[in-house]
């Protein structure tokens, strides 16, 4: 079975640990990880049982699939680190938001480089990946993308730029519904409702919705025409949707997505 190794073990790199190991892609024994805090590879090696190093260089050396999950910031330091310890026919992925493929094999040299952008609810299995593989990578993309598929959906895209609006819609999308998730528990507790109560009950309407949503859609239906059979006309819906109208919560929505895909494109760019 091949090896691989993740430099960095923050949240994004424990939950794909914790996928492919409980997918049954990877053994333990085959899993590295390195890490510059010692408290953090020792939690790992406990509670998953997985190989840990302290230095990058002998990580790289030694795995068929390096993924780089370090901070964006981080990123250049920790490639200088592994120039030219990493095996040319090591697997690259990158789930670093921002950081294009040129800029890896800039440093690393001319590798087949996978670049991600996973998402949160990879905790829960429930993530949604999409992946660009450099034209190195292409015939190997299916390999990272059955990495993926142990934390959830992925989808693979031919062009890397369009890995900004996939940040925009996927990569910060969890936010976005936790926000409005926030929100309605305030409102609800404004209009009589204990804490408790808004909580528990947004929650499983979110739930419900997600689910309801992700069902009719496999039999072609939309989240649009969802809305339309629960608002019914002059009901408390059609009321409610008239404020949100208003207030033009469509234009909302679309200026924050755009002006999150443009703050994508500056930070792929080192702004």
């Amino acid at each position: 079975m091949e090896t691989i190794g993740f430099i960095g073990s923050g949240n994004m790199a424990e939950a794909l640990i914790n996928g492919v190991l409980k997918a049954g892609v990877y053994r333990p024994g085959k899993v590295y990880v390195s890490d510059i805090r010692p408290e953090r590879l020792e939690y790992l090696r406990e509670h998953y049982g997985v190989r840990t190093a302290a230095d990058n260089r002998e990580l790289a050396s030694v795995v068929d699939v390096l993924v780089l999950s370090v901070k964006p910031q981080n990123m250049k330091e920790a490639l200088e680190s592994i120039k030219n310890a990493v095996n040319d026919h090591v697997l690259v992925i990158s789930i670093a938001a921002g950081i294009k493929t040129s800029l890896i094999s800039s440093i690393l040299g001319d590798l087949a480089i996978v670049r991600v952008m996973p998402n949160m609810p990879a905790w829960v299995d429930e993530g949604a990946s999409v992946l660009f593989a450099n034209e190195k990578a292409e015939a190997r993309v299916e390999k990272a993308r059955l990495i993926l598929l142990s934390v959830g959906e992925a989808i693979v895209v031919e062009d890397e730029d369009l890995l900004d609006p996939v940040t925009a819609v996927s990569g910060s999308g969890p936010a976005y519904f936790f926000l409005l998730m926030q929100e309605m528990i305030k409102a609800g507790v404004e209009l009589g409702l204990s804490e408790e109560d808004a909580l528990s009950l947004t929650l499983q309407t979110a739930k419900g919705a997600a689910l309801l949503a992700e069902k009719v859609s496999a039999e072609g239906q939309t989240p649009a025409q969802l809305s339309a059979r629960v608002a019914t006309p002059n009901g408390t819906t059609e009321a409610a949707f008239k404020v949100f109208h208003a207030q033009d919560f469509g234009g909302t929505v679309s200026a924050a997505l755009r002006r999150a895909s443009e703050r994508s494109r500056e930070l792929s760019a080192g702004q």
